[in-house]
């Protein structure tokens, strides 16, 4: 285990770890508590009523910052790449570290305002996360394929370009969906209304969830190579 998560590659695994367990249990406490359907609530469902509000809402916002030093960290690497060996014009990974770190600030405003509390902006930051997220894991697996095969095997290239192309055709049925919903409710049944938009909106958003969790995970091997140094300096009095 030690030495699979070497260098560096403790940060993507403690974010897929975190992240996953911060959907999992938040499902689980929900179900027990009986606030959601256990068959496929909304992702936010599961954290809109205390207990499971409050795991929900701290593990998603250290999820968030666990999310922008995998990205900020991610950026730097391939930034050091393209300097040893040019293959794609810096302004990408600069593009991509922006629509990364979007992504997660939508997360947090997502963890910090619940569903039933504040739902037009926990609405708009579920938007950016997963917009911005979607868009973040295409521009990678492009920006993969052309540092490939210097930096990345083509097998890493081919899963990455086909977990971010799942996420890409999930995320659109999964907002045309939600728009058509017209009423906003924890527990649903196949007799209410706009059910069947629920159900597709809902499986879409759980797949793209955790299609970024799998994406993240194939990062883990580029991140072994790094490691990380804190250098500290003083001056004296002359």
């Amino acid at each position: 285990m030690l030495r699979f998560l070497k260098g560096m590659a403790f940060l993507p695994f403690l974010l897929v770890t975190w992240s996953s367990a911060a959907f999992i249990i938040s499902y689980v406490v929900a179900v027990l508590s009986r606030h959601v359907n256990p068959f496929l609530p909304y992702i936010s469902d599961t954290g809109a009523t205390p207990p499971e509000s409050g795991i929900f809402g701290f593990m998603i916002t250290f999820s968030a910052f666990l999310g922008a030093a995998t990205i900020y960290t991610r950026y730097k690497i391939i930034e050091k790449q393209n300097q040893t060996c040019y293959f794609s014009t810096p302004v990408f990974n600069l593009v991509s570290l922006v629509l990364g770190l979007v992504g997660c600030f939508g997360m947090g405003i997502v963890a910090s305002f619940q569903e039933l509390a504040v739902p037009v902006v926990h609405d708009g930051g579920a938007l950016l996360a997963f917009v911005f997220g979607v868009l973040y894991t295409l521009l990678q697996s492009i920006i993969s394929y052309k540092s490939c095969p210097q930096w990345n095997s083509l097998s890493t290239c081919r899963i990455r370009m086909f977990i971010s192309a799942v996420a890409c055709a999930a995320v659109i049925p999964m907002i045309v969906c939600a728009s058509l919903i017209s009423i906003t409710k924890l527990e649903w049944n196949p007799r209410d209304k706009d059910y069947i938009y629920h159900i597709v909106s809902a499986i879409c958003e759980w797949t793209v969830a955790f299609g970024f969790i799998f994406y993240f995970l194939t990062f883990i091997k580029d991140f072994q190579s790094i490691t990380l140094r804190i250098s500290a300096e003083t001056n004296g009095d002359r």
